[in-house]
């Protein structure tokens, strides 16, 4: 019997539970592929990034059926390109129309409709590769993760660095004891964002965009272009602002080496798990982003790994003396070590530097290659879609990692700490802060 999936029972078949549990109701088991398939590949989003991952992906050989995509103006080159993939306005009609031919999709929308797309599709047990960062919310990130882990389906985020042989490397360094034990470090963002105010003016919308399906989960307000095509990023109700855009790159090298995401993999006896964020921004804004901030992130202690206490930094920069006669650059992803510190300036941490430099001149290690090397970031995802392999930044990586830059990004709207629990997925104490963590989606849209 042929599963629908229209906009109704959408809404009838998910659900998020007050703890940010999800309850599948009608698990799908993943679509199955062998080596030498092609996958049927489906995009929401296909502009900008959308256009960048399709490519990707086509290639490496495989088979674009269809495209869903609300402006057809904005994304008329890639439609021409790839003329072969049916075209779509919404995600849950391509879905439900195209749903028994689809392997995987790619989720390339901004970032308040990451969520809707992405668990809509592992719903129906297909594939998933989402850019960054994964969602725009903290319960949205979590209830990402636990989709994906009762669908059994394969995913990756688009945070694309986590390929490069450099961030293993560092990884491994960290894990082989070459700095010693970590309990302080740095991450910073060359840039923050403003203060935004909303427009007054209300020009007509534009004939090809589907203003209604680009809002989606979102608020209603009138239509502007202030807020397409990439502007977005910067306003609360679509975006992630600085930290929440580059975070999943920049503070990667960061969550990997020190193994965070085993506070969300904590033992089954454990009744809490507290993280504890405090921002000190520049101003608070419930529309925009603050023009600089410094959030500090209290993090327990994983396994053999000590406490840590993480801070990020938009637009400000940690002290100079922290970088051991290095250059400090723009960007930075700084680990503190008790016998040196590992420092990577790129955006993506794909590089990285042991200091001080003297002391590691002629630094010879014997620590092992623990981590396979990658052939490609869209490349892993592909093949792990066919069984060989696993993705390197699956939801079970990207969603802790994603929730952890959001609660900054919350923190930056409330007086005083945040302690988390990431047993519960619950805020602790602070009302106003619980608010924050998810929202209520308009009519039509759940995950």
């Amino acid at each position: 019997m042929k599963t629908m999936f229209t906009r109704r029972n959408f809404i009838q078949r998910s659900m998020i539970a007050g703890a940010g549990l999800v309850i599948l109701r009608d698990r799908c088991l993943a679509t199955a592929a062998t080596a030498n398939d092609k996958l049927n590949i489906a995009a929401i989003g296909v502009a900008g990034q959308g256009r960048s991952n399709i490519d990707n992906v086509a290639g490496l050989n495989q088979n674009l059926v269809a495209f869903s995509d609300v402006d057809h103006h904005y994304a008329a080159d890639t439609f021409k390109k790839y003329p072969q993939a049916k075209v779509y306005k919404d995600f849950r009609v391509m879905l439900d129309e195209q749903g028994k031919q689809i392997d995987a999709v790619l989720v390339c929308t901004p970032d308040h409709t990451h969520a809707v797309a992405a668990i809509a599709a592992m719903r129906l047990g297909k594939h998933v590769y989402c850019e960054k960062p994964l969602t725009r919310t903290v319960q949205e990130a979590r209830a990402m993760r636990l989709v994906a882990r009762e669908a059994k389906v394969v995913t990756q985020m688009g945070n694309q660095g986590s390929s490069s042989k450099e961030l293993r490397r560092a990884v491994e360094l960290v894990w082989g004891g070459a700095i010693g034990e970590v309990r302080e470090a740095h991450v910073w963002f060359d840039g923050g964002n403003a203060p935004m105010k909303r427009p007054t003016e209300q020009p007509p919308i534009p004939d090809t965009l589907a203003w209604d399906l680009w809002l989606g989960p979102a608020p209603e307000r009138p239509f502007n272009p202030c807020y397409i095509e990439g502007k977005w990023r910067g306003w609360r109700d679509f975006g992630s602002g600085i930290i929440g855009d580059f975070g999943c790159h920049t503070a990667n090298t960061m969550f990997r080496a020190l193994k965070l995401e085993q506070l969300w993999n904590a033992p089954g006896d454990a009744k809490s798990v507290i993280i504890k964020v405090e921002c000190q921004p520049s101003e608070r804004d419930l529309e925009g982003y603050p023009t600089g901030s410094r959030t500090v992130i209290d993090l327990p202690a994983r396994g053999e790994m000590p406490p840590v206490k993480l801070t990020l930094y938009a637009k400000e920069k940690p002290a100079e003396s922290l970088m051991l006669g290095y250059a400090r650059g723009g960007w930075g992803d700084l680990l503190v070590g008790a016998k040196g510190s590992l420092y990577s300036s790129d955006p993506w941490n794909t590089n990285y530097a042991l200091l001080p430099e003297k002391q590691f001149d002629d630094y010879k290690s014997n620590i092992p290659e623990s981590l396979p090397r990658s052939q490609g970031h869209h490349r892993e995802w592909i093949d792990a879609c066919k069984g060989l392999g696993k993705t390197f930044s699956s939801f079970e990586i990207g969603g802790p990692l994603t929730e952890l830059m959001q609660l900054a990004n919350l923190s930056a709207l409330v007086e005083g700490p945040v302690a988390y629990d990431v047993v519960s997925g619950k805020i602790v104490g602070s009302g106003p802060a619980s608010r924050l963590a998810h929202r209520e989606y308009r009519p039509g849209w759940r995950i």
